[in-house]
């Protein structure tokens, strides 16, 4: 199973914080899931760290490339594709960080690790 983590899952494994569903836990524990992270969470966290909405995140928002990979995570960019259909989704969904994470999860067919129970009318594949 091909994973991505939306944001605050992310931010939850590396807290060790409990709010991590225990299914996301094992699997993204397990070495056959490879984890991808979005360049749309890379940014969500600077933004709202900047604007103070995430105090505790100055170390991740300051080295995420490097914090992401010590967990043997990989990034994902944001594809001209991607972009596109993210803008194009006719969904009453307005954070453009929650789209773009849902275009990439339906286009790289990964399977986003969040709580986020919305997520499943955009057929989203989802484990928490």
């Amino acid at each position: 199973m091909r994973l991505l983590l939306d944001t605050h899952a992310l931010i939850w494994w590396l807290a060790g914080d409990e709010k991590l569903g225990r299914h996301a836990q094992e699997a993204m524990s397990d070495e056959g899931n490879p984890v991808a992270v979005s360049a749309a969470s890379a940014m969500e966290v600077a933004t709202k760290f900047r604007i103070g909405k995430l105090p505790d995140a100055a170390l991740l928002a300051q080295d995420f490339e490097a914090i992401i990979a010590s967990q043997g995570f990989t990034g994902l960019g944001i594809s001209v594709r991607h972009a596109r259909l993210a803008g194009e989704m006719g969904i009453d969904h307005k954070d453009p960080f929650d789209r773009l994470l849902i275009a990439q999860a339906l286009s790289e067919d990964l399977v986003l690790v969040s709580n986020e129970t919305r997520f499943d009318d955009f057929a989203v594949k989802r484990v928490w």
